[in-house]
C-alpha cells in the first residue's frame, strides 16, 4: 500500500472513529431527536411512507426522505439493535457522505492531496459534534450541500464533466428539497446562479450544460412527493404549503444576526483559519493560497475557484438563512461545508508561531480532558472520591453506577490510540488540522463510551413513561393531554404505546376518563371532577412534571 493509501485509510479511521460513539446506547433525546424518531416510529408501524405522522396525528414538517432512510436502517438491523439506535445509524450513514463529498470537493479545488484536510477541518467544528449524532432531518441537507458543492467543483471550466457534475448536483438538489424543503433547495439554486457572476471559472458552456443536466434529474425528483403528497392528502398538502412558505416568505420570528453571533463557537476554529485564507489571498495576490498552475489567471484572488466556491456558497447561505424565518444553530449546518473548504488553501500558508500554537492547544487541551475524563469516571463508576461520587449522583440519581468491561476496554483503546498518534504525528504543514481533528475525537469517544448511559438517565423519558404506563387504570375509554409537546407524544407512544387526544386539536379532541397534562413543578391547577392518580417527571428534573388525572365518577 503506497504511503498515499495509508494517509488516507488513517484519515478515514479517524472519521469512523468520531462518527461511530453516540450513535447507539441511548433513547432518543428532547426535543429534537425524540420527535423525528416518532415519526420514524410511525412509519415502522406501517404507517404511509408519504404523509408523515406522529402518534396518530399528520406531521409533514419536512418531507420524508430522513425518516424513510432513518425506518430503513432501523428495519434492516432491528434484529440486534433498539428500533431507535437502528434508526440513528442513517445519521452515521448520512455524515459518512458529508465527509466524503467534503473531501472530494476540496480535491477538486486544491488539487491532490487536499481532500483529507477539509473532512477534517469539518469533524473539528464543535456545532457539528452533537447534533451530528442525533436523529435529526437536518443532517441529510447537510450531506445534500456537501455533495452540491463536489458538484460545483467539477463543473468547473473542463465541458467533459459536465454530465457527471450535472447528475451529482440534480441528486444534492434531490436530496436537500426531499429531507428539508424550499428554503435550502432555493439557497442551492442562488448559489448556483450567482456562481457566474463571481467567477470566469463557471462562465463557460460546460457549467451551462451541467445547470442543465441537473434541472433534468431534479425537477421529475422534486415535483414527485409533493404531487403524491396531493394526491393522496390534498388537505395535508396544504398544510405543509402553507409551513414551507411561511419559513420562505414570513420571516416570523427573524433574527438577522443570530447566524454571525453563533458562528465564532459554533465554526471554531475553521472560521479562523477562513479568515487568515481571505486576508494572505488579499494581501499577497501573487503568493495565492490556491496553489493550482490556473490560479494566476482571474482577474481578483477571490475569484479563484479555491476560494470562490465557499466563499459564495457561505455568503449566499447566511444570507437566505437570516432572512428566513425562525434562526436555531441546528439550520447553521449548511455552513460547514463552506466554511471547511474556504479554510484548506490557508492551512498551508500559516506563520510557524500560529501552527505551533494550534498544534499544542489541541495536544494539551486534548490532553487534559482526558485525563479529567477517567478521573470522573472513576468518582462515578468507582466511587473515587467520594465525593464527586456523590454529587454526580445528585445530578442524575438515577444511574446505577459499577465497572462496565467493555467500556472501558473501549474507552482505554481510544485513550492509548491518542498517545500512540502524539509519538508518531508526523512534521507536516496539516499538523495542527489533524491534531485537533484526532483531539475532538478522542474526547467526543471518551464522553459517550464512559458517560453516555449517566447522561441518559436524565434526558430519557423511558423512565417516566414506563411509570405512567404502570399507573394507568386496568380500564379506561381514552386519554386526553395537555400540554403535552410532540417529543413527549413521541415518547410516550414508542415507549408506553400510548396516544392522547390532545384538547388543543379539535380534530382529535375527545371526552376522555383520563388526562395527562405536562407542566412545571410548581404549578397545578385543575378544574373540579378530576382526581390525581399518578405523577413523575425524567431522574434529576427539578423544573417539567407530568400529572394523569381521572375523572371522578360524579362526572359521569
Amino acid at each position: 500500500m503506497s504511503q498515499q493509501s495509508q494517509r488516507h485509510l488513517l484519515i478515514a479511521l479517524l472519521c469512523l472513529a468520531w462518527i461511530v460513539p453516540g450513535l447507539i446506547g441511548h433513547d432518543p433525546w428532547k426535543s429534537d431527536e425524540a420527535t423525528t424518531f416518532g415519526v420514524v416510529y410511525e412509519i415502522l408501524r406501517g404507517g404511509s411512507w408519504i404523509t408523515s405522522s406522529l402518534a396518530g396525528e399528520p406531521f409533514v414538517d419536512e418531507p420524508p426522505l430522513y425518516y424513510l432512510t432513518a425506518a430503513a436502517t432501523a428495519w434492516l438491523t432491528s434484529a440486534f439493535l433498539p428500533l431507535h439506535d437502528g434508526a440513528r445509524l442513517a445519521t452515521g450513514l448520512f455524515m459518512a457522505l458529508t465527509f466524503l463529498c467534503c473531501g472530494l470537493a476540496s480535491r477538486e479545488l486544491n488539487g491532490r492531496g487536499k481532500g483529507a484536510i477539509a473532512a477534517l477541518l469539518m469533524l473539528g467544528c464543535f456545532g457539528l459534534v452533537v447534533r451530528s449524532h442525533q436523529i435529526v432531518t437536518d443532517i441529510a441537507p447537510l450531506a445534500g450541500f456537501a455533495l452540491g458543492y463536489y458538484a460545483f467543483a467539477l463543473a468547473q471550466s473542463q465541458n467533459e464533466r459536465a454530465l457527471r457534475a450535472g447528475l451529482l448536483l440534480g441528486g444534492a438538489l434531490s436530496m436537500v428539497f426531499l429531507s428539508q424543503g424550499t428554503v435550502e433547495t432555493f439557497i442551492l439554486c442562488l448559489i448556483a446562479g450567482v456562481l457566474p457572476l463571481v467567477s470566469a471559472a463557471w462562465r463557460t458552456r460546460g457549467y451551462a450544460r451541467t445547470v442543465g443536466y441537473a434541472a433534468l434529474v431534479a425537477v421529475p425528483a422534486i415535483a414527485a412527493w409533493p404531487l403524491a403528497l396531493h394526491l393522496q392528502s390534498p388537505m395535508v398538502f396544504d398544510v405543509w404549503v402553507r409551513h414551507d412558505l411561511h419559513t420562505l416568505l414570513t420571516g416570523e420570528g427573524r433574527d438577522v444576526s443570530y447566524y454571525l453571533r453563533v458562528l465564532p463557537w459554533y465554526a471554531w476554529p475553521v472560521w479562523l483559519v477562513c479568515v487568515w485564507t481571505l486576508w494572505i489571498a488579499r494581501r499577497q495576490p501573487r503568493q495565492h493560497p490556491d496553489s493550482r498552475p490556473d490560479a494566476q489567471r482571474y482577474s481578483h484572488p477571490y475569484a479563484a475557484p479555491a476560494i470562490a466556491l465557499p466563499l459564495t456558497g457561505l455568503a449566499v447561505s447566511v444570507a437566505m438563512l437570516s432572512f428566513a424565518s425562525g434562526a436555531r444553530d441546528l439550520y447553521a449546518l449548511p455552513l460547514l461545508p463552506a466554511l471547511a473548504l474556504l479554510a484548506v488553501p490557508g492551512i498551508s500558508t500559516l506563520r510557524r508561531g500560529a501552527a505551533n500554537a494550534w498544534l499544542w492547544f489541541s495536544v494539551m487541551a486534548a490532553t487534559f480532558f482526558v485525563v479529567v475524563a477517567w478521573f470522573y469516571w472513576a468518582g462515578l463508576e468507582l466511587g473515587v472520591p467520594a465525593r464527586l461520587h456523590a454529587h454526580l449522583h445528585r445530578i442524575q440519581p438515577g444511574h446505577a453506577p459499577g465497572f462496565k468491561a467493555s467500556a472501558f476496554v473501549f474507552a482505554a483503546g481510544y485513550t492509548v490510540l491518542w498517545f500512540i498518534f502524539l509519538a508518531r504525528i508526523k512534521r507536516v504543514a496539516e499538523r495542527p488540522v489533524i491534531a485537533w481533528a484526532a483531539g475532538v475525537t478522542v474526547i467526543w469517544g471518551l464522553l459517550n463510551i464512559l458517560f453516555l448511559p449517566w447522561i441518559d438517565t436524565g434526558k430519557s423519558y423511558r423512565s417516566t413513561f414506563v411509570g405512567l404506563q404502570q399507573n394507568l387504570p386496568a380500564q379506561y375509554r381514552c386519554v386526553s393531554s395537555r400540554n403535552l409537546g410532540e417529543s413527549q407524544r413521541a415518547m410516550l407512544h414508542y415507549v408506553a404505546n400510548l396516544t392522547t387526544h390532545r384538547e388543543e386539536s379539535a380534530a382529535r379532541r375527545a371526552d376522555c376518563d383520563l388526562l395527562l397534562t405536562q407542566g412545571v413543578a410548581k404549578e397545578e391547577s385543575l378544574q373540579p371532577g378530576w382526581r390525581k392518580i399518578w405523577e413523575g417527571a425524567r431522574p434529576g428534573d427539578k423544573v417539567e412534571r407530568y400529572r394523569l388525572y381521572q375523572r371522578t365518577s360524579s362526572n359521569y
